[in-house]
């Protein structure tokens, strides 16, 4: 599967509110203390716009969405 953005989280800043795996429970769990766990960080396109409303939800700002570099497929040269 194509992914161009990949969540990470601060766990630094993360106070265990939970909102992220309220909207986001397709990559985000809760382990038992309320804390956030990832369950795949590489976001699909289809999920893109919901990884954003959660990262913007996030009230200590700990959750983050990246871009991953695409890759180019490699041509083989031509033989002479």
């Amino acid at each position: 599967m194509k992914h161009e953005a990949e969540l990470s989280i601060d766990f630094a800043a993360c106070d265990g509110h939970g909102l992220c795996a309220e909207l986001l429970p397709e990559r985000i769990g809760l382990d038992e203390w309320g804390y956030p766990v990832l369950r795949d960080a590489a976001v699909p396109p289809a999920l893109t716009d919901h990884a954003r409303r959660a990262v913007a939800a996030c009230p200590v700002l700990a959750l983050r969405l990246t871009r991953t570099a695409r890759r180019k497929a490699r041509r083989a040269a031509p033989r002479r």
